[in-house]
């Protein structure tokens, strides 16, 4: 998609925009799900469904809150963030560093009543992905967890990971993405295929209905260990149009929303009965940047940063919320550099093009992904990072794609020069923003380079604190003076909601309907 065609593209977005509010009648009652006021039932509008059941093969922070729902992490965080008991209790390192004790509660069952022990937790720490690894490799969490070479199981409550090399984040780990304990005599029986067409956990909301790309119903475990939930019954309505969210929410067809942009949601806000949150939180925005094609060539690269008016795009397109970012972590995070600031520079833009031959009348010719909805204004941000380009000399074809694509492309390494993406990291660890953004060993990175594997291999293994933060600023200065990434904003977050529901935000991003309850 061109430049020239994108103005053509938002001539059909203001058909969709007119359409927004007939969608929005159909949300939620038209699914099977109670009306907004029922005190017993929730429905809420989200962006996003899951990519599947099997919440061990995915790492994608939309479905966290979702898949929280139904399973079960063995440690969680607080709203704050700060890490928290769940079904692990208590847990420490050995003298070595190389096993990591847990004892788990004993009174947490699985939607079909049996028993979760320490053998669950082996069998998806380590029997899962000791076969994927062996096998088609499907398991996303499998190279997260590559250095466990074993679970000992000491009785049903107590367990002992060994390692064989040091894994200094895996607490932070087993509260984040991927990390949801499936009961092993189950999965064991139904096989794969059966457990994808009716997965069973042990959270607090058991599974009724799902209709891929449409909804999600679920049903409330009154046996979770945690407490039965308030609301009876959950409805994620799948709408990733932002207009029509934006229109569900307005017309009271559902009781919850996120991810609207920011101009929509200071102007419901406004509307008696309704409430809003506006809030930074852990998630980046970036570019994610390939060694292909123009960007093969350092000179691009960086000029492409130095265009970009990040303060601008904030202020037009975030109220002035998002907070412009020059590395790869936000402010309040270990790994953010104080006093680093990669300058919005277009005349060094423009020197830099000219030195390997462009100019405005000569541009460099390069490729952009894009979402449109995934989260607040992402479509808007492309929009208006092509227009900086095209001001320096670089002329961006645009393409908007979904998600799904997204994570088939990247996975596949077939992303062209850019793609703007936000990347969550509930835990705010350095390691899991750039030690997994750039890592060439991972699937998630876009920059593949010996170089970056060098760095970030070290500091994977180094359990000295202080030096591990200390070398992930070192690395994130070297990655933007490379023009490996582009960070861009922090991320913001929207949430619109009924006055009548009591919503509780996290600093993540997620949406936990088991925490919420009516007025």
């Amino acid at each position: 998609m061109t430049i020239s065609r994108l103005r053509s593209t938002s001539r059909c977005r203001l058909f969709r925009l007119a359409l927004a509010a007939m969608m929005a009648s159909t949300v939620g009652l038209a699914a099977g799900s109670l009306p907004a006021a029922a005190k017993d039932s929730i429905v809420i509008a989200y962006p996003a469904d899951v990519p599947s059941w099997d919440a061990n093969a995915h790492t994608f922070p939309m479905a966290m809150s979702i898949w929280k729902s139904v399973f079960d992490s063995p440690l969680t965080q607080r709203p704050d963030l700060t890490l928290a008991p769940n079904v692990i209790t208590a847990w420490k390192w050995t003298d070595d560093g190389l096993g990591f004790e847990v004892t788990l509660r004993d009174d947490v069952y699985f939607h079909n009543g049996d028993k979760l022990t320490a053998e669950d937790l082996r069998f998806t720490f380590f029997e899962r992905l000791d076969a994927d690894r062996k096998g088609d490799k499907k398991l996303a969490i499998s190279g997260v967890w590559g250095r466990v070479k074993d679970i000992e199981v000491v009785s049903p409550t107590k367990a002992v990971f060994r390692l064989s090399a040091a894994n200094p984040t895996m607490p932070q780990w087993l509260a984040f993405l991927g990390s949801f304990i499936v009961p092993k005599k189950y999965f064991t029986k139904v096989g794969k295929e059966g457990f994808l067409k009716k997965p069973i956990g042990s959270g607090p909301y058991k599974l009724a209905d799902y209709q891929r790309g449409s909804r999600i119903v679920l049903e409330a475990n009154e046996k979770y260990w945690g407490g039965a939930p308030k609301f009876k019954r959950v409805t994620f309505e799948v709408v990733k149009d932002a207009s029509a969210r934006v229109a569900a929410i307005q017309s009271k067809r559902v009781d919850l929303t996120i991810q609207v942009p920011i101009r929509e949601a200071l102007r419901l806000g406004k509307i008696s009965g309704l409430e809003t949150d506006i809030y930074p939180f852990t998630q980046i925005l970036m570019l994610q940047i390939t060694g292909s094609g123009v960007f093969s060539d350092a000179n691009v690269r960086l000029a492409a940063h130095h265009a970009i008016d990040k303060a601008a795009i904030s202020k037009a397109l975030f109220n002035g919320s998002a907070v412009p970012l020059s590395v790869l972590a936000p402010p309040t995070t270990p790994g953010h550099v104080p006093g680093f600031n990669f300058a919005h520079d277009p005349d060094k833009a423009k020197s830099l093009l000219a030195a390997s031959g462009y100019s405005t009348s000569k541009p460099a010719k390069l490729k952009m992904l894009t979402t449109n909805g995934a989260f607040p204004n992402d479509f808007e941000m492309a929009r208006a990072i092509g227009a900086m380009w095209k001001k320096v000399g670089i002329e961006a074809e645009i393409e908007v794609i979904e998600l799904s694509k997204y994570y088939e492309l990247n996975h596949s390494n077939k992303l062209p020069e850019a793609t703007l993406y936000s990347w969550g990291n509930a835990t705010g660890d350095p390691e899991i923003y750039t030690g997994y953004i750039l890592n060439p060993k991972f699937r998630f990175a876009a920059w593949r380079s010996d170089d970056m594997g060098d760095m970030i291999g070290k500091l994977f293994g180094e359990v000295d604190y202080e030096k591990r933060i200390k070398g992930y600023q070192d690395v994130n200065k070297y990655v933007v003076e490379k023009g490996y990434a582009i960070p861009l904003l922090q991320g913001v977050t929207t949430a619109v909601w009924q006055s009548n529901l009591n919503f509780k935000r996290y600093n993540n991003g997620w949406i936990l309907p088991a925490e919420y309850s009516s007025k």
